[in-house]
């Protein structure tokens, strides 16, 4: 057996040592061990299939002015980050040309076909679909006008594999009743689904690993080495972990471990925030899938065990401090829905999602190290992608033939 180590055990780094392991390779999982920290594991849990369009496009560029946070908005562009930001925002401006949208819309559908059928097999082999729901999810409005546009964007656009229609009557019901009132309007959507615990089903994939034969061990990677044709990872305890195959699936953190290697990735850690409460909420029969309020630009997910309110897009580093205006803003939200998350019980998040300024993910084999692998940049797909990624991976590392086209995920594309 060929040995393989994954660094980077969010779900991305989880699905695809699985995958490697059970490809035949013997892997080993290193990652810092705080899942909680991961962005796969602070945002939604939603299976979001429906987000076929890449987000640099000249339309919200267009109204990127009005969705600032400055102004009520949910984009952060923190002055203390400009440097971080300001560049990445020059390649996302050129990567939102028609033809490159047009490009990437049609890279990102193809990979979102395969994203619900990935995860369905994957849960089924690991043992985890009890946490897996494919109940779809709404998209709410608050004022006749907007719900007006709303619907009229949603049900002419792009959804891929999802479907879309508008809410029913007792579905407009149910929202209201959960809502404080709130909800003028709804579309429901199905085909997409959700993640019912996020850390329990993070905890079955580590386990179907060791289960067939995979490691799991606790590590802050600090550097990748080429020594003796072998990569090395060189962990900040003095550890030092190598393997005949190496992939890099470090969300934010993978840019600085490739940089010696292959020079500078143009990633940016686009962070997110969240609430959540232990109260096992929004129950409903059989529970309400999760609820985008556009007006807000919210999501709100009702988990196993708790209830959470998830927003922004705060262009920034990871070792950033935390804005702790965007924590009092979710629970204004929170408040104005009806939702018990201002209390000393909720929960606090900050995590960066790992984005490339063309919002496609960077999945591939290094030209120049062929012993690299790589899978990382999922912005806000990280969840929805993983299944797909193990599956996606495994085929780069033994020859197989993939199931969507790689080129335009390869890295080469922003030298």
């Amino acid at each position: 057996m060929k040995t393989a180590l994954v660094i980077g055990a969010g779900f991305v780094g989880a699905s695809c040592a699985w995958q490697l392991q059970r490809a035949g390779h013997r892997v080993t999982l290193l990652d810092p061990g705080d899942f909680t920290r991961a962005a796969s594991f602070g945002n939604a849990g939603h299976l979001a299939i429906e987000q076929v369009e890449p987000l640099a496009s000249w339309a919200n560029l267009r109204s990127l002015p009005q969705r600032l946070f400055l102004r009520g908005g949910p984009v952060g562009l923190p002055p203390r980050d400009i440097a971080a930001w300001l560049p990445f925002g020059l390649r996302l401006v050129a990567a939102a040309t028609p033809a490159r949208f047009a490009a990437g819309r049609q890279t990102l559908a193809d990979l979102l076909s395969h994203a619900m059928p990935a995860w369905r097999w994957l849960a089924a082999q690991t043992g985890i679909s009890q946490f897996l729901r494919q109940d779809g999810h709404f998209v709410a409005w608050e004022s006749a006008a907007s719900a007006r546009r709303g619907k009229q964007h949603w049900l002419q656009a792009d959804v891929g594999e999802a479907r879309v229609q508008p809410a029913s009557a007792d579905e407009l019901a149910l929202l209201r009743a959960q809502f404080n009132g709130r909800a003028v309007d709804a579309v429901r959507f199905t085909h997409t689904g959700q993640v019912l615990d996020l850390a329990q089903a993070h905890q079955g994939l580590l386990a179907a690993l060791q289960l067939a034969g995979g490691t799991v061990r606790s590590g802050q990677v600090r550097g990748l080495v080429s020594q003796g044709g072998r990569l090395h990872a060189r962990c900040d305890d003095g550890a030092d972990h190598t393997a005949e195959l190496v992939l890099v699936a470090a969300g934010a953190a993978s840019a600085e471990l490739l940089r010696p290697l292959l020079g500078p990735v143009p990633l940016i850690a686009e962070r997110g925030y969240h609430l959540e409460s232990p109260a096992a909420l929004l129950t409903g029969e059989g529970g309400l899938p999760p609820v985008a309020w556009e007006d807000r630009s919210v999501i709100v997910t009702r988990f196993a065990s708790s209830l959470r309110i998830a927003s922004f897009t705060e262009f920034s580093r990871s070792e950033s401090p935390p804005d702790t205006r965007k924590w009092a803003a979710l629970a204004r939200h929170a408040a104005d829905l009806g939702l018990p998350m201002a209390g000393s019980d909720a929960s606090r998040w900050v995590g960066a999602r790992p984005t490339l300024p063309d919002y496609l993910p960077a999945i591939g084999r290094s030209t120049v190290l062929p012993q690299l692998l790589y899978a990382f940049g999922h912005q806000h797909l990280g969840l929805t992608l993983s299944a797909l990624t193990g599956e996606l991976v495994a085929a780069l590392a033994t020859g197989a033939q993939p199931t969507v086209d790689l080129q335009p995920l390869r890295l080469e594309r922003f030298r």
